[in-house]
């Protein structure tokens, strides 16, 4: 009995799938005989379509001439930064001397006159005799205080020069005179060394064993490294 439920119920189902392909191909018939009747049915019940006008008034373009390109320079090149000199070891002479006088070298025909009656030998450079010539006791400082005081547009500059100065030394070993025996050729140089010789220290010349004044001669250099 089972097994007879199953082949009606599969005799059933395999009909119902034959009966739908045995009207697929009406249905696809009566498909397109209907688009093909609604297709007539527009073009003939409705007026034709036509495209509007839709021109105008167009303007003519102009060509319009670009102006010449213009070149731009490239930018300058940058401009280095000038280095910061440094002020060399001034040169400052420790034994501060002068030449010594003799009368082999010195004929008296080629002597200079003598000073007149009641001039003072402090009042300008002369020879004074003597056995210990003065020395310079803080060399150090005056490097320093050249060096701080050195002109600055003169450094920038790279500007080197020497100064030679006559210096009046009394017999205290101090520096009462100074005037420029040989410039530099630039005054702000000149009037540095002028000032610096104030601030040098000697220990005072001495002939035959008592101190001295005596004028000497001293070299001043301003070197940039």
């Amino acid at each position: 009995m089972a097994t007879d439920g199953s082949t009606a119920n599969h005799s059933n189902s395999t009909s119902a799938n034959e009966a739908f392909k045995s009207h697929y191909r009406d249905w696809v018939g009566f498909g397109v005989i209907a688009a093909v009747a609604i297709h007539f049915a527009f073009f003939t019940l409705f007026p034709n379509l036509r495209a509007a006008d839709l021109t105008g008034d167009v303007d003519a373009i102009e060509a319009i001439e670009l102006p010449p390109e213009v070149q731009v320079p490239p930018p300058p090149e940058m401009i280095a930064r000038p280095a910061t000199p440094k002020v060399s070891a001034t040169s400052v002479d420790e034994d501060v001397t002068i030449a010594p006088t003799t009368f082999e070298s010195n004929p008296v025909e080629n002597l200079p006159p003598p000073p007149t009656a009641g001039a003072n030998p402090d009042e300008r450079p002369t020879f004074i005799p003597y056995d210990v010539p003065p020395k310079l006791k803080n060399p150090g400082d005056i490097q320093k205080y050249l060096k701080q005081h050195y002109p600055p547009t003169l450094r920038e500059a790279r500007i080197e020069g020497k100064v030679i100065l006559w210096i009046y030394i009394d017999r205290a070993g101090e520096v009462q005179k100074a005037q420029v025996q040989q410039t530099s050729g630039y005054g702000q140089m000149d009037k540095v060394a002028l000032e610096c010789a104030g601030s040098m220290e000697f220990s005072p010349a001495k002939n035959r064993d008592k101190t001295t004044p005596v004028w000497v001669q001293q070299a001043i250099t301003f070197e940039v490294h």
